[in-house]
């Protein structure tokens, strides 16, 4: 395959991934465009999206901070790269073999560990937390919360911004981290009003 259509390929991927992330936001092309004071006008951003244009890192991640997602979410997952060896580096060409990059996730690892299946004492085992509250809120809690369950954001691909649901094994590890059981950052959560009833 040659240069140019490596190229071609990986835009439309980077593309794929930049509408993906901008509709998970609920954005329009538009709003993306008044919220970046007119550095990404609608028609470059389609363009981005459509993979007619290559979008520079600075401004990948300008726009990274814009969607409030890390850069590498941005990027295509299922791409694979060539494999460089010295003997082809020596002869002047390049390898020809390819190596790809494979996501570990936590369910993965908790599927080859086997579960305990243990149920928690909570008597919800999911938990729906406010994040635009979130950001308003002040304490020490705020940006341990933050990091976590951006962190699962990451994990799940899921950056719609406004609320995220996790699992009572979420809580535990928050609370551990926190210092408290389960019930008492469930309740701590309550009392700084980012806890959703569904």
């Amino acid at each position: 395959m040659s240069d140019e259509l490596m190229s071609q390929n990986y835009a439309a991927k980077v593309g794929a991934r930049l509408r993906s992330v901008r509709k998970q936001k609920r954005l329009s092309l538009q709003a993306v465009e008044a919220a970046s004071d007119m550095e990404f006008k609608a028609s470059v951003l389609g363009a981005y999206e459509r993979g007619e244009r290559s979008i520079s890192v600075p401004r990948l991640q300008r726009l990274a901070a814009i969607y409030d997602v890390p850069v590498d979410q941005l990027l295509p997952k299922d791409t694979t790269f060539p494999v460089f060896d010295s003997a082809s580096l020596s002869s002047g060409g390049f390898g020809k073999q390819h190596g790809g990059l494979e996501a570990i996730s936590v369910d993965s690892i908790e599927a080859a560990q086997g579960r305990n299946g243990r149920a928690a004492n909570l008597v919800e085992s999911k938990i729906t937390i406010d994040l635009t509250k979130l950001s308003e809120v002040s304490g020490p809690e705020r940006d341990l919360l933050k990091r976590y369950l951006n962190m699962i954001q990451v994990q799940r691909q899921d950056f719609n911004g406004r609320m995220i649901t996790i699992r009572s094994e979420d809580l535990r590890v928050i609370g551990a981290l926190l210092e408290m059981s389960a019930d008492q950052i469930a309740m701590r959560l309550d009392d700084l009003g980012l806890r959703i009833a569904v």
